[in-house]
């Protein structure tokens, strides 16, 4: 641990965070190796890197929710450099990014090492995040819904006056994304879902999507179906990302989606995020 340094990262460290994304997998847009999402992190949440013998070996970022002491600070990366795995790197970040007795939560990939790095510290699995996929024209498309398009402004308004919680800077971000668009989900002319639809290739869908409050399961099924079914992505299909118990999930399997990857949320309370509500970006929730 004396051979490794934790500090904040600045932008000038943007094509180094986008080697070790890449070499630890994830090359992708909205990811380490996109400058605009860790632009965004660095400008709305916190992001470190960690040098081992002066060289940058891993970087993890987190992203705070809400206000005061119910605020949760949602852990968005943490990766490290396959060629550093098993210094304790992980950890490391972790203790700068993470403060112990506040609530916490993540959604933990697959990695053999990544479950056990939570839970030690403090966090519990909870319910599978699935990734969804599939034809639009598949998709059960239910009566008496409407989608519209709004601004970020807007749909971070709607989504403040239900939950408290002022997330337009992260709709601004989804919408500035390959496909962006903030939109409002209606049944019979009362708005009852807002959020960001983005994404590039098979990775187009719900970006992030929030419920009014005194929505059932009914209703939260159908904001989803709703607002997928009013895509017109190239090649047809989508992505959704679920919790696994959200009321969408069984009618688009039933419909032929399948299932492509899972992440699992993890976190020191199963109470901050409802798995029959929450449709949650997997990188900022």
């Amino acid at each position: 641990m004396t051979d490794i340094s934790i500090r904040d990262a600045h932008p000038g460290d943007l094509d180094t965070i986008a080697k070790v994304s890449i070499a630890a997998g994830q090359e992708e847009e909205w990811s380490g190796s996109d400058p605009a999402y860790v632009n965004h992190l660095l400008r709305h949440g916190r992001v470190v890197v960690a040098e081992h013998r002066g060289v940058m070996a891993g970087f993890g970022a987190t992203r705070r929710i809400g206000d005061g002491p119910t605020a949760v600070t949602m852990l968005c990366d943490l990766f490290v450099d396959p060629r550093s795995h098993g210094l304790g790197i992980g950890q490391a970040m972790l203790a700068a990014l993470w403060q112990a007795g506040t609530p916490r939560m993540t959604f933990s990939s697959l990695h053999a090492h990544a479950l056990p790095l939570y839970a030690r510290s403090g966090l519990d699995a909870w319910w599978p995040l699935l990734y969804l996929g599939g034809p639009v024209a598949a998709i059960p498309a239910p009566a008496g819904w409407e989608v519209a398009p709004v601004t970020a402004a807007q749909a971070g308004r709607l989504e403040r006056e239900w939950t408290g919680t002022d997330r337009t800077a992260d709709h601004q971000a989804w919408a500035g994304r390959p496909g962006g668009q903030p939109v409002k989900a209606r049944r019979d002319g009362e708005t009852l879902a807002a959020g960001t639809v983005a994404g590039t290739g098979t990775e187009y869908g719900i970006a992030h999507l929030a419920l009014a409050p005194g929505c059932g399961d009914a209703e939260a099924r159908d904001a989803v179906l709703a607002v997928l079914a009013s895509l017109d992505p190239p090649g047809g299909r989508v992505r959704a990302c679920l919790p696994a118990p959200h009321p969408a999930t069984r009618p688009l399997l039933a419909a032929g989606w399948r299932n492509d990857y899972l992440d699992v949320f993890m976190a020191t309370d199963p109470g901050l995020l409802d798995p029959r509500r929450a449709v949650p970006s997997p990188a900022l929730a």
